[in-house]
């Protein structure tokens, strides 16, 4: 198999691979190469949760979602979302339940969200990137589940997380 790199950035890498594929055939993929991530579904009660509204140049503005970020060298999946949910709403987790891992394009990418849901959570310190626009947005979880179907809330990792902790306290089946 031969790689070769395209590109290397902050957070990911774009590399070139001749692949064999189980047919037989070898066929140049270009693959990017991602660290990782966690989110996190932080529960505030028993049906009261924290979304964020972040400012996302890339879809050309503001989006509702679970907050979340890429796993740092060495990091677990846990601390990762532990991490993520203090610096972006300013709560720590008293208990996290891993929930899912899930491949968000693997079409062309290599990347894994852990989902996870938080409880217990404690007055923390919001530390926001330079890059970072956040509000902390509280409801509850049915009107965050109904934003979803009515397509206000298009963001494919927060979604399932949503879904996954409903699922989780008893919401959905």
């Amino acid at each position: 198999m031969t790689t070769r790199r395209v590109y290397k950035g902050a957070m990911i890498e774009v590399v070139t691979e001749d692949v064999s594929l189980p047919n037989g055939r070898t066929v140049p993929l270009d693959l990017v190469r991602h660290p990782g991530a966690a989110a996190v579904v932080p529960f505030l009660g028993d049906d009261e949760i924290l979304l964020i509204r972040q400012y996302r140049f890339a879809v050309g503005g503001e989006i509702l979602e679970v907050p979340a970020g890429k796993l740092d060298p060495g990091e677990t999946p846990t601390e990762c979302a532990a991490r993520e949910l203090e610096e972006e709403t300013g709560w720590r987790p008293g208990r996290l339940e891993h929930l899912a891992t899930i491949l968000t394009t693997p079409g062309f990418t290599n990347e894994r969200i852990h989902l996870f849901a938080a409880f217990e959570l404690e007055a923390g310190r919001q530390d926001l990137q330079h890059d970072e626009m956040i509000e902390v947005v509280p409801m509850p979880i049915d009107a965050a589940l109904d934003a979803i179907w009515r397509g206000e809330l298009p963001d494919a990792k927060s979604a399932l997380a949503l879904v996954h902790a409903a699922r989780r306290i008893g919401r959905l089946r």
